[in-house]
C-alpha cells in the first residue's frame, strides 16, 4: 500500500509540547518533504516540576520551546489551546465535552476547520492522565458518521511514545507502519533537542538511544531499516 503523502494535510494532536514529535516527528517530516502539509494542536502546557537541569520547566519557557520547533518543523499551523497550569496535568479534570469540542469544531485548528486528511491523536492507555484525556476525547471528536454531517478524515492512526506501556494497560496493536528514512529520524531527534527542558540522556525514554532504538525495531517488524508504528482506527483507501 502506497500513500502519496504529498497530497496529505496531516493534524497532528499532541498533550503537550514534545509529544508530536515522540510520536510521529519522523512521519512529519516525511510529509513536508514530500511536500503535504503539517498542522499541530497543542492541548496544554504549564509549569512542571522535573528532572530537568534546573528541576523545574515553566509554562512560559516551554511555549518559546514550541516556537522554535515549529519554526525548524516548518508547521503550516499549529496551536496552543489550553495553556497554563489550571490545565496542564488535570486534563482528567475537565468535561470531556470540552475537548472534544476543542478538537472537532472549536478553535483554529479544528477537524471541521482544517478537514485534515489525516490526524494523529496520543495512545489511549498511556499512564499519563493528559494523555488518557486527549485521546478518548478525540477518539468520540472523530467518530464514525456521514461526510455531509461532519469531516471524515480517512486516515486516523493512535502514535506510540516508549513507555506508554508502562501503565499495565493493554497497548493497542502496533498494525500500520510508515517507513521513513534516516533524514527524517535525524529531523525527528533534532526538533526534539529543541524542547531542551524536555530533552534527556539514556537511559530515558526522552533520549536519541531509545527513539533511534525504537525507529530499528518498528523496521525491522515490516522488513525495513527504519518505521514509525502506529494503531490504525480508520483507513479509507
Amino acid at each position: 500500500m502506497t500513500i502519496d503523502w504529498a497530497d496529505q494535510r496531516l493534524l497532528v494532536v499532541a498533550p503537550h509540547p514534545d509529544d508530536e514529535l515522540l510520536g510521529c516527528g519522523a512521519l512529519m517530516s516525511r510529509v513536508k518533504r514530500a511536500g503535504g502539509q503539517v498542522f499541530v494542536l497543542f492541548v496544554t502546557v504549564g509549569d512542571t516540576r522535573d528532572i530537568s537541569r534546573t528541576g523545574r520547566s515553566t509554562g512560559r519557557e516551554r511555549e518559546r520551546e514550541v516556537d522554535d520547533v515549529a519554526k525548524y518543523a516548518d508547521l503550516d499551523g499549529h496551536h496552543l489551546a489550553l495553556p497554563g497550569d489550571e490545565f496542564h496535568l488535570r486534563l482528567d479534570r475537565l468535561p470531556q465535552q470540552r475537548l472534544i469540542d476543542l478538537i472537532e469544531r472549536d478553535g483554529p485548528l479544528a477537524v471541521s476547520r482544517i478537514r485534515p486528511s489525516v490526524v494523529l491523536i496520543p495512545e489511549l492507555s498511556s499512564y499519563n492522565q493528559d494523555h488518557r484525556a486527549v485521546a478518548a476525547a478525540a477518539i468520540t471528536a472523530l467518530r464514525p458518521g456521514p461526510r455531509r454531517d461532519r469531516h471524515q478524515p480517512d486516515l486516523i492512526l493512535m502514535y506510540e511514545e516508549v513507555a506508554d506501556g508502562w501503565s499495565g494497560e493493554t497497548a493497542s496493536p502496533r498494525d500500520f507502519y510508515v517507513v521513513v528514512e534516516p533524514v527524517d529520524l535525524d529531523r525527528k531527534i533534532e526538533g526534539l533537542r529543541r524542547y531542551p527542558s524536555q530533552w534527556r540522556t539514556h537511559p530515558h525514554t526522552r533520549s536519541e538511544e531509545a527513539l533511534r532504538a525504537l525507529a530499528a525495531v518498528r523496521g525491522a517488524q515490516c522488513g525495513e531499516p527504519l518505521a514509525e508504528a502506529f494503531h490504525c482506527l480508520r483507513w479509507k483507501g
